[in-house]
């Protein structure tokens, strides 16, 4: 008995499905062979401490974009939550400031989460109206400057965070793999996490279920502004020092990278490990061209062309989507068969 070789949309479907992992074992091969200096314990040490805080910020944003939302002031957040734990640390230490800062970053998904469920705001406009508010409050806290830190305790806790425990594994990047695990899972094998999705997919549909939508948009907010928080605390502990604009740029690099790993702008489809992975690639991509001696514009350019041609695909696959929409392909195979069969 002979198996049925595998058609072409089934082929295709597998290639979307593992597009992400598929791109980043292409980049990472070709830069390890062809990048100088690029396969060595320092480069990817290097790679991983720069995509923690982005990778961290990226997993509650993707939470967010499957319910069919979007979070715009994850890098005011991650600024914001980094100036109060380091202005604060200079009076109560970390032990308080932390945790103050943290829960300012669930205050602000809390703020968030209402004005879209109960206020009926988009939350485009919200988010952006909290991007501005928050970038306010920074420079009014701060006095337009930004924030460091000196002293024997403030150096060697930021020393143990980027010291590698492990080879090429500091403190800072396995809490960030601990992270994406965590929330891995619970999106995938927890009843809320999997809420979410029902929710991007179909409101009308997960209320019928019986899912409490308002309660589950508003916790992929805080879970969102909370992870934004963590990732600017950590990153300025490590570097003992915070910037009005360290999370400038953040919000476009993780928007691009969890589009291009194949989370949905319309909802109900993606994943926070894909996000992670398209962010680690599109760092190695972006260090490759460094390496390569090409100039930023190259850089920028690359990661724009990757993101245009995944979004044409993803209008490409909603199209057909909807085009074949109650379709059944047995069906129509027949009905083919039958045509040809009709004499002419």
């Amino acid at each position: 008995m002979h198996n049925k070789p595998m058609d072409k949309s089934k082929l295709l479907a597998i290639g979307d499905r593992f597009r992400i992992y598929i791109l980043f074992l292409v980049i990472f091969i070709f830069m390890s062979l062809f990048a100088p200096r690029f396969f060595n314990s320092y480069n990817l040490t290097t790679i991983l401490r720069t995509v923690s805080m982005n990778a961290t910020l990226a997993l509650g944003f993707s939470v967010v974009m499957i319910c069919g939302h979007l979070d715009l002031s994850i890098g005011r957040t991650a600024t914001f939550a980094a100036v109060i734990a380091l202005l604060l640390q200079k009076s109560v230490g970390y032990g308080l400031s932390v945790p103050i800062a943290i829960a300012a970053g669930v205050l602000v998904g809390l703020v968030n989460g209402l004005l879209v469920v109960k206020v009926k705001i988009n939350s485009f406009i919200v988010t952006i109206g909290t991007m501005t508010i928050l970038q306010g409050a920074t420079y009014t806290m701060t006095g337009g400057n930004s924030v460091s830190l000196s002293g024997s305790n403030v150096f060697a806790i930021s020393d143990f965070l980027s010291r590698p425990l492990l080879p090429m594994l500091p403190p800072r990047v396995i809490l960030t793999i601990l992270f994406v695990l965590l929330f891995h899972f619970f999106v995938t094998h927890t009843q809320w996490g999997r809420n979410f999705y029902l929710l991007g997919g179909n409101k009308m549909t997960a209320w019928l279920a019986g899912i409490h939508t308002d309660a589950v948009t508003v916790s992929a907010f805080i879970l969102s502004s909370t992870m934004a928080a963590v990732g600017g605390i950590l990153f300025a502990m490590e570097s003992s020092a915070a910037t009005l604009n360290m999370g400038e740029n953040s919000l476009m690099y993780v928007v691009s990278a969890t589009i291009i790993g194949g989370t949905a702008m319309s909802g109900g489809k993606g994943g926070v490990l894909k996000s992670v992975i398209a962010i680690l690639s599109l760092e190695m991509l972006y260090t490759g061209t460094i390496l390569f001696g090409l100039g930023n514009e190259v850089k920028i350019f690359i990661s724009g062309l990757i993101l245009a041609f995944v979004v044409l695909y993803e209008a490409y696959a909603s199209y057909k989507h909807e085009r074949t929409l109650g379709q059944r392909s047995e069906l129509l195979k027949e009905v083919a068969m039958l045509k040809a069969r009709v004499p002419k």
